[in-house]
């Protein structure tokens, strides 16, 4: 039996009697402003993806026109090329938001040459090119991306301040939440295990107190963004043929040969797999929203899993 789980704007209010400068605005996702707030004090904020875009609007509320440059889940952000418009944007920003840790090179040298303020997501985390990409994941990076957000919006709209600290202090709150929704399944079973077809969910995965059982030479070759060589292919695929892990974490945003090869192997034996994006999926407007629902289905794979592995495991015994 297969299981399968499959995680898969506002558009900027009219000004009346706008006078000259819109040379620097561009299509955006934009909060909504309204009437009360004067378009000299709307922060023009760029984001490389939306995953950083959603949380910059989040925390700016009416203060904020957030533009974001990748939002398409179907796009490899790897391998993204921007366009001189992309570039444009992320020059002419106020505050820029980058992922970072390698991730978006390509947004980061754009936002050296402009002035705004640059807030740097796996930076303030504390992690830098080598490590895991995938920041966003984390729950260290997401608040003190957040903190820089905020007091960056505060720096530039000073008087603006209580407004924003609301808005952060009810972004907490969320984010509080979702770090409870963690750790209530990282305590139900301290001995559940993940194999992944390449990082994306790894700060994920350790927070939810799974053990990696990649095999160790394929691991090392998704890291170098190299094919893994036919060994550690076939090693693989024997521990996911054999039931030997509680779920499989795929990335539908890098299809691949390898990537159908071993979900087949998943499959075979009765393996969950979650299947996670880079880019937030557009059923979803705030980052710790879509983070909560792939808790859920998480939990829920791995409550199957744990049922498959048992019972392969007592098949096993009886022979």
């Amino acid at each position: 039996m297969k299981n399968l789980f499959r995680t898969l704007a506002a558009g900027v209010a009219a000004v009346a009697l706008a006078v000259g400068a819109a040379a620097c605005s561009g299509s955006s996702s934009s909060s909504g402003s309204d009437n009360s707030t004067d378009s000299s004090s709307v922060i023009a904020v760029v984001a490389s993806t939306n995953v950083w875009g959603s949380l910059a609007e989040e925390l700016g509320g009416k203060y904020v026109d957030v533009s974001t440059i990748l939002n398409n889940t179907g796009v490899d952000a790897h391998e993204y090329e921007p366009t001189t418009n992309d570039i444009a944007k992320i020059e002419h920003a106020q505050v820029v938001i980058v992922n970072g840790a390698g991730y978006d090179d390509w947004a980061v040298k754009a936002a050296e040459s402009g002035s705004a303020t640059v807030i740097n997501a796996a930076d303030e985390g504390g992690k830098s090119t080598g490590d895991n990409p995938h920041v966003w994941f984390s729950s260290a990076v997401r608040n003190a991306t957040a903190k820089a957000i905020t007091a960056a919006y505060e720096k530039l709209l000073p008087a603006d301040k209580d407004y924003f600290e609301k808005l952060y202090t009810e972004w907490t709150a969320k984010e509080e939440d979702l770090e409870n929704e963690i750790a209530e399944v990282r305590k139900d079973d301290p001995n559940l295990s993940y194999a992944a077809i390449e990082s994306v969910g790894g700060y994920l995965a350790e927070e939810l107190g799974l053990s990696d059982v990649t095999p160790s030479g394929y691991k090392q070759a998704a890291a170098n963004e190299s094919e893994p060589s036919a060994s550690d292919l076939d090693s693989f695929e024997k521990l996911l043929k054999a039931g030997d892990t509680n779920m499989l974490i795929m990335n539908s945003q890098e299809p691949s040969t390898t990537s159908d090869t071993l979900v087949a192997a998943a499959d075979s034996g009765n393996i969950p797999v979650v299947d996670l994006t880079e880019n937030m999926p557009s059923d979803y407007k705030s980052l710790t929203d879509w983070i909560s629902a792939i808790v859920k289905e998480v939990k829920q794979a791995l409550e199957q899993g744990t049922s498959a592995t048992a019972s392969s495991s007592a098949s096993s015994s009886s022979k």
